[in-house]
C-alpha cells in the first residue's frame, strides 16, 4: 500500500487528554437515523459548533461583521463507535496547524464522560476577507485565542 494512501495514514484514536477545550453538546431527537444512531453528516455540524462556539467567545469573530471569515476547504471524518439521542457528546478540540492565513482544527467527538472518542476528524478554514474573498492573515486576537489550543505537529 503506498505511503500516501489514506488507508496507509494512522487510524489509532487520540485521547481526551489530547484536546485543550471541551464544549457539551446535547444530541436531538432528529440527529438519529433510521438505523438507530446519530447519522454521520451530524458529527460536522458538531465540529461547526465547538470550533466557531470557541471563535466567537474567545477569538473576538462576530459572525455577521468581522470583515475577515474562514472558508472551509477540507474536512475529515473518522468514526469509532455509535452515538444516540438523548445522549450528551462532548466535543473536544485543537489546532494542529496555524499559517498565516490558514487553521487546520482537529476534533475529538466523546459521548459523555468516555476517554475514547466516538470520532475524531479535521476541518481547515481558510481566512479571507468578507467582501473579496481574498485570504488574508489570521487576525491577531484570533489567533491568540488559536495559538492558546494549538498542539505540537
Amino acid at each position: 500500500m503506498p505511503k500516501n494512501s489514506p488507508a496507509a495514514e494512522k487510524t489509532e484514536a487520540p485521547r481526551r487528554e489530547d484536546y485543550k477545550h471541551f464544549l457539551a453538546i446535547p444530541t436531538r431527537w432528529m440527529d438519529n437515523d433510521v438505523y438507530g444512531h446519530v447519522n454521520n453528516v451530524v458529527y460536522y455540524s458538531y465540529f461547526d459548533t465547538v470550533v466557531n462556539a470557541y471563535l466567537i467567545a474567545e477569538g473576538g469573530l462576530d459572525i455577521e461583521k468581522s470583515p475577515v471569515i474562514g472558508l472551509v476547504v477540507e474536512t475529515l471524518c473518522r468514526y469509532f463507535k455509535p452515538i444516540t439521542f438523548p445522549e450528551t457528546v462532548e466535543a473536544g478540540l485543537r489546532v494542529g496547524k496555524l499559517g498565516n492565513s490558514s487553521v487546520r482544527y482537529e476534533i475529538a467527538i466523546f459521548r459523555e464522560g468516555d476517554p475514547a472518542p466516538a470520532a475524531v476528524g479535521h476541518f481547515v478554514h481558510v481566512y479571507v476577507d468578507r467582501m473579496t474573498r481574498r485570504p488574508v492573515p489570521v487576525p491577531a486576537g484570533m489567533r491568540q485565542a488559536l495559538t492558546r489550543i494549538l498542539v505540537a505537529s
